[in-house]
């Protein structure tokens, strides 16, 4: 698959996510995953720590697609663990909009 096909592709699927989002459980889930896992390594109020800071202005120009998929597949060399095993793209997309909007930060 050429590599732009591969960026639609994925585009494709984050908008998808997002059009569909997790119910109200479902929400819940993933605001305690984002505080206390995404917490532990990117400091309890996402301004950084051993990963970097997730405000809205750090995450400012990333594409959405590219957000999902380090969410979902980590970033090889670093310490940020792949997360597919245990949230859907569905799941990733809604962090991504929560984190991109402001909304994450406590």
């Amino acid at each position: 698959m050429h590599r732009w096909a591969s960026t639609s592709l994925i585009s494709l699927l984050a908008a998808a996510a997002l059009a569909a989002g997790p119910d109200a459980h479902r929400q819940a889930e993933l605001r305690h995953l984002l505080e206390q896992d995404c917490g532990s390594c990117h400091g309890l109020t996402l301004r950084g720590g051993l990963g970097p800071a997730l405000l809205p202005e750090n995450l400012a120009g990333k594409p959405d697609a590219f957000l999902v998929q380090t969410i979902l597949d980590g970033r090889p060399g670093t310490a940020m663990p792949p997360w597919r095993p245990l949230i859907s793209e569905t799941d990733a997309g809604w962090l991504v909009q929560r984190l991109l909007n402001g909304e994450a930060v406590r």
